[in-house]
């Protein structure tokens, strides 16, 4: 067996145990809009006497939630808000959630991206090229949509070719203003009913034309190369 299967079977093995432990303590009742409205003065008490370790412990659970994609980040995330209010919120949940999201993607390709290139490389031939020519492009885009389930993104982008570097700074951009959105709706926690209740129609509509947008800048200015090149060569005859 190689050093490199070993390394795969310790990480899936603690990823199984820590995902086992999650289901069998129930520690998703903790990751409620209910627990966290209850709870919210408990907690503000701790980070008034503790800052720094409160902000710690939530940026950490925070990025194992999100890098094995457990349940419970739009959560977090509201608590971020509610806890630290927006600022530092916004600060915590924007550097937590996207090294969350890139453990998560460089857990998918570490285990098993080798497989599924192997087995389906011809397949996806044509998706590691658009992703190596566009990729930042088009993760920047679904990172603004909020409609589109983040931790499908991360596993999904994780069986590509895209550098981890990229995937990171990207993210980072891309996920912010959601971020922000969630963050300020933590702040007023009190006036909240639902998770449904954060992102209006026309907010997300916002978010689906902010998404678009730098497609829209990279294919206009593909289009305008393409025009100057041809008046060149036209003047040129």
């Amino acid at each position: 067996m190689s050093k490199k299967t070993t390394q795969r079977i310790a990480i899936l093995v603690v990823i199984i145990i820590i995902v086992v432990l999650f289901l069998v303590f129930d520690l998703e009742q903790y990751l409620t809009l209910t627990y966290l409205k209850s709870s919210k003065e408990s907690f503000g008490a701790l980070y008034g006497a503790h800052p720094v370790l409160v902000i710690g412990a939530y940026m950490l659970i925070y990025i194992v939630v999100t890098g094995l994609s457990l349940p419970g980040a739009a959560i977090l995330t509201l608590a971020g808000g509610a806890l630290f209010g927006f600022l530092v919120g916004t600060i915590a949940v924007s550097f937590a959630s996207t090294i969350g999201a890139t453990l998560a993607c460089f857990f998918s390709r570490f285990i098993l991206r080798d497989w599924v290139q192997g087995k389906f490389g011809d397949k996806l031939t044509t998706v590691n090229r658009g992703i190596e020519q566009e990729g930042p492009f088009y993760l920047f885009t679904l990172r603004l949509i909020p409609v589109f389930p983040f931790f499908v993104i991360n596993l999904v982008v994780g069986l590509t070719h895209m550098r981890l570097s990229t995937y990171y700074w990207v993210s980072q951009i891309g996920m912010l203003p959601g971020t922000m959105v969630y963050v300020n709706a933590g702040k007023e926690l009190g006036k909240l009913e639902s998770l449904s209740g954060i992102l209006s129609p026309s907010l997300l509509i916002s978010f689906v034309i902010l998404g678009l947008f730098p497609i829209a800048v990279k294919k206009g200015m593909a289009w305008y190369r393409k025009r100057k090149r041809k008046w060149f060569l036209y003047f040129q005859q």
